[in-house]
């Protein structure tokens, strides 16, 4: 019997990396009698066929985390990465993000990438999602900057990189770790907008106990996994912050008397362009369980 990771699965296959290398298994009929699917980042344990050497998965341990979107198990932090130009920051798809990564409960740090094409805009958002309180790294795969920091941020950590197709999630991370040796995609000249480049769920070994998992590249995200529109408001973490000072606890921060959240909007401690983006998936969510 082996223990190992599932760090790939495609068509039924699962690819197990074990202290012997990685084996590609099969689940057993009981999982499947179970309705147990086994997911990349799975703690499993396997046993090899002695005919042909392929590994059949027979347990799998309980799971710290499981993300819906993508499938995958044991995440520990989301980094959400954005570039700053080409394509340009979208601060409304940063939150969606963001509030994903809260749901899930997961550690979160923010990764501005291509910090060498517009600095001081670079530095005006890190300065916004700090005082959300976030930690927020500034890199340029060009320059060098903020690589080191980012492996640094990696160690010990099964890490979902998030992000838009074209903010350069594959770049940095054949920056970090040449032997990735991911496929890149050039930004559109006409959309802006990157191609998508990576084609499969894959966890990537940085060192021991570090992983990376590289997504297909997706630029929207439905907000359905939100059973009510008050939650939006507890994955804003400022927001979260100033609302116990509303009036009413029920406040949404949005047309209601007394809020202490559109008070500190007015005054600057909270950013217009987070709170503007707050309304905007509050809405999102409501017209979801609209229907």
């Amino acid at each position: 019997m082996l223990e190992g990771i599932i760090v790939k699965g495609i068509g039924g296959f699962y690819y197990v990396k074990t202290k012997e290398g990685i084996i590609e298994s099969r689940a057993r009929g009981v999982f499947r009698d179970e309705e147990i699917t086994p997911l990349v980042g799975d703690r499993v344990k396997i046993r090899v066929s002695q005919e042909d050497g392929t590994g059949y998965i027979v347990d799998i341990e309980e799971r710290k985390t499981q993300l819906l979107r993508p499938p995958v198990a044991n995440v520990t932090q989301a980094i959400v990465v954005m570039s700053i130009k080409d394509p340009k920051i979208n601060s409304w798809l940063l939150d969606k993000f963001l509030l994903m990564a809260e749901y899930e409960g997961l550690d979160v740090i923010i990764c501005l990438n291509k910090y060498d094409l517009d600095k001081k805009k670079a530095e005006y958002y890190a300065d916004i999602y700090r005082r959300a309180g976030y930690r927020v790294i500034l890199t340029s795969c060009k320059l060098g900057i903020g690589i080191e920091e980012l492996r640094y941020s990696l160690k010990n950590n099964i890490s979902v990189l998030a992000g838009p197709s074209g903010v350069g999630k594959s770049t940095l991370l054949n920056t970090i770790d040449s032997r990735f040796n991911l496929a890149t995609g050039r930004v559109s000249s006409k959309t802006k907008r990157g191609r998508h480049t990576t084609r499969h769920i894959e966890l990537l070994e940085l060192d021991e106990d570090s992983y990376i998992l590289d997504t297909p590249g997706f630029s929207s995200l439905n907000l359905d996994f939100i059973e009510d529109e008050s939650q939006v408001r507890n994955y804003f973490r400022e927001i979260h912050k100033h609302g116990g000072d509303c009036r009413f606890l029920s406040c949404l921060h949005h047309k209601e008397p007394n809020c202490a959240v559109k008070d500190r909007v007015e005054e600057g401690i909270i950013d217009k362009e987070r709170y503007e983006n707050y309304l905007l998936l509050l809405d999102e969510v409501r017209n979801i369980r609209r229907y």
